[in-house]
């Protein structure tokens, strides 16, 4: 808590003075606290550090993956296209669950867990109960999969 606002300062520099600069404090902070890594007195600089770039980058990979999203929106609505040719979120739904119900058995819930429960490859694992690897060779396979029905489809 003595270096906070040192390191809202160094997260303000990055980000331009942003008002997402105390959310990622915040993050910081709430990722340190819920490390299962040793922590030493020595360590503890660096890892703040780490984990204060590595949220800095994240958050810069989502503004630019919404920009360009929302430009590609803009453009589409903008031309002279027919409404059929943007699709509803309902269709996009139906067809996620039409591919879903393709995947094998054992890919089925580790994909459910992570696109609907926004989890990582280590926390499926904890709470499957099975190997990180093992874990993350299903998903990967369901992903391949999901990607083969829904490029056959048009998405």
């Amino acid at each position: 808590m003595t270096h906070r606002d040192e390191l809202l300062a160094y997260v303000s520099s990055r980000l331009g003075g942003s008002s997402m600069s105390e959310d990622i404090v915040q993050n910081v902070f709430l990722r340190l606290l819920t490390t299962d890594k040793m922590v030493t007195p020595e360590t503890l600089p660096a890892l703040i550090y780490t984990i204060t770039r590595r949220q800095i980058i994240d958050y810069y990979r989502r503004h630019t993956t919404f920009e360009q999203y929302e430009h590609y929106i803009k453009r589409v609505c903008s031309d002279e296209t027919s409404m059929e040719s943007v699709f509803s979120a309902h269709e996009i739904m139906e067809q996620l669950e039409h591919g879903i119900a393709h995947l094998p058995e054992n890919c089925r819930n580790i994909y459910r867990l992570h696109i609907y429960n926004g989890m990582k490859v280590g926390e499926i694992s904890k709470e499957l109960g099975e190997g990180y690897k093992s874990v993350e060779h299903r998903l990967g396979t369901a992903r391949k999969v999901m990607r083969e029905q829904l490029l056959a489809v048009g998405y």
